[in-house]
């Protein structure tokens, strides 16, 4: 016995099907996600064809690197990564399956921002995971002027005796947004 090459004739066609029979795999979940929510088709065979060329094994699939510039461009603004936040910092963007968008956001950081934001052609408003300052989930919302008009007073009172170093203004619309605590003295 002896080991041969392997004809890339014969092995380009075996390792297309391979690469399309295996799919997106969960390390490019996320960005499949986003093309989904997106509206953009990707033709996977056609990324297994460019992607097997000259190849001898199976080949990794990266989403992100197989869309042309102009298509990624489109992605980026109908499923934008993340979502900027009155802190100045950004919040990722989850993509989930229902077509729904999340965002998980220390309260303090939204102080200010009276409607979800909203992203894609469809107009989909963001659902906020608003997180306590352990990151905790507090509450969960896609309406943030209900949530500071009806809720925020609750949870305010609720986590100032726990948070004392964190802000909690009586008016969130006015306050400023941050992610860092007080300051001693403050």
């Amino acid at each position: 016995e002896r080991s041969v090459p392997v004809d890339a004739a014969q092995a380009i066609p075996l390792l297309v099907d391979a690469f399309v029979a295996r799919g997106v795999t969960a390390d490019q979940a996320p960005i499949a996600a986003r093309l989904r929510f997106a509206g953009i088709d990707v033709d996977l065979r056609a990324m297994a064809e460019a992607a097997c060329v000259g190849q001898t094994t199976l080949p990794v699939l990266t989403l992100a690197a197989s869309i042309d510039h102009n298509v990624r461009r489109e992605l980026a603004r109908l499923a934008p990564e993340t979502l900027p936040l009155p802190s100045g910092r950004s919040a990722k963007l989850v993509y989930r399956d229902d077509g729904s968008v999340v965002a998980s956001v220390k309260l303090q950081e939204l102080f200010g921002l009276a409607d979800s934001p909203k992203v894609g052609a469809a107009a989909t408003p963001v659902v906020f995971e608003l997180l306590g300052p352990n990151g905790r989930p507090v509450q969960t919302t896609r309406d943030l002027r209900s949530f500071w008009d009806r809720t925020y007073p609750e949870v305010r009172k609720e986590l100032r005796a726990r948070y004392p170093r964190h802000p909690w203004p009586e008016d969130p619309w006015t306050a400023t947004a941050t992610h860092r605590p007080k300051r001693r003295g403050e």
